[in-house]
């Protein structure tokens, strides 16, 4: 285990402790409030929370100041997996080896509960972001990150993409979108909580996209070679559904190399630092990211 991985260890109690306190309880949720929570606690390793709080300790601002933040991009990413896994979108059945949402509720009810989680996290970043901190921008950063140019656009060119010739132009912006702007946004966010500066933050948000895009690819190299038990999801889906992916389209020995060019210049790029250690420990935790 790396620094990185005791990091991630450490930290995931007291995310999912704050989670707890703003997740609603089904008590006063109903069946909504279940289907949420559904997702959020179904085991994730909470690993962009703890990139939020990697960014704000990395410009020396405490962790303490970076709590909304790194609860806001956990609900927008579980919110992300339930709406992937719709019947109009992916189809899935599996999520972190439970059935997913709709399944269990409806597909109505699994879009609504997304929805929910989208406008929870909004409200749970202004709600735990300190008044001496720059909500507007750190607003806007997980705004952009999710919206039509990030996140959601990102989806939409993955299902366009279905079946069609596994260009590595077309991927890249798949993957961009889809996975590496929310990552940029964590690193983002927690500069922007750590009260770093303006090159500080465009640095390790520059760094957060390349982590995101070698994230993705080994992702794609796993959904190609493991286990369904491995990955809590049916592995080979991309290849039934023809999706576009990195190895797709240069390889699997080429994704491999890019994948640790692309963790080796983002290591560099976020410079020396208080948690220049825990990064150095992210890319090594990233690259296999087989178990």
């Amino acid at each position: 285990m790396n620094e990185f991985e005791a990091y991630l260890d450490e930290t995931r109690a007291a995310v999912d402790a704050v989670l707890e306190q703003v997740v609603p309880q089904p008590g006063a949720g109903g069946e909504l409030a279940s289907a949420m929570r559904h997702i959020v606690f179904s085991g994730g390793k909470r690993l962009r929370p703890a990139l939020v709080l990697v960014g704000c300790e990395h410009v020396g601002g405490p962790r303490a100041d970076a709590w909304g933040a790194a609860a806001a991009v956990e609900l927008i990413h579980a919110y992300s997996l339930l709406h992937d896994d719709l019947p109009c979108m992916d189809d899935g059945q599996l999520r972190r080896g439970q059935p997913c949402a709709h399944l269990l509720w409806g597909e109505a009810l699994a879009l609504l509960a997304g929805d929910a989680l989208l406008t929870l996290a909004f409200e749970v970043l202004a709600a735990r972001t300190p008044g001496h901190r720059p909500l507007g921008a750190m607003v806007s950063t997980l705004a952009e990150a999710a919206g039509w140019a990030g996140m959601v656009g990102g989806q939409v060119k993955d299902l366009a993409g279905e079946g069609q010739a596994p260009e590595l132009e077309r991927v890249h912006a798949i993957h961009s979108g889809k996975t590496a702007a929310l990552i940029s946004a964590c690193f983002r966010l927690g500069a922007l909580a750590g009260g770093g500066g303006p090159e500080a933050v465009a640095r390790l948000g520059e760094a957060g996209r390349d982590f995101g895009l070698a994230f993705q690819i080994v992702d794609d190299l796993l959904d190609l070679q493991g286990s369904t038990a491995e990955l809590g999801k049916r592995a080979g889906s991309d290849t039934e559904q023809s999706k576009l992916t990195w190895p797709a389209a240069v390889g699997v020995e080429a994704s491999r190399r890019d994948a640790a060019e692309l963790v080796q210049g983002a290591t560099a790029r976020c410079g020396p630092g208080p948690a220049a250690p825990l990064i150095a420990g992210l890319g090594r935790y990233l690259l296999p990211r087989r178990r």
